[in-house]
């Protein structure tokens, strides 16, 4: 009996990301809702950038240096707005704002 060849979560996250631009909207959504954790958008912004053909070819589409964003998107960075922005955008995404919900 053959077994099924598995993947990592993190290979299959990728996959859908890029497969699914739906999705990754969603996922990158998620992430700027969690406050409580900001870490968590740098690791969701490696997983956009991956998927759509690694750190190398987003820095060059949103015209950082490469080295400059594997630094700010490694665990302790600390991008600025504007990377943000070229980022995404580079992604095929975009940041918007919305009336935030109240809870009662």
């Amino acid at each position: 009996m053959k077994r099924k060849a598995s993947i990592s979560h993190d290979k299959a996250l990728v996959e859908e990301l890029r497969r699914d631009p739906e999705f990754a909207a969603e996922y990158l959504k998620a992430a700027l809702e969690d406050t409580d954790e900001p870490q968590v958008l740098l690791i969701v912004l490696r997983h956009l950038a991956e998927a759509k053909g690694g750190v190398a070819k987003i820095a060059k589409a949103a015209g950082i240096k490469r080295e400059s964003l594997y630094r700010a998107l490694s665990e302790r960075g600390n991008p600025r707005l504007s990377t943000l922005t070229a980022v995404l955008k580079a992604v095929g995404l975009k940041l918007a704002v919305e009336v935030a919900r109240q809870g009662r």
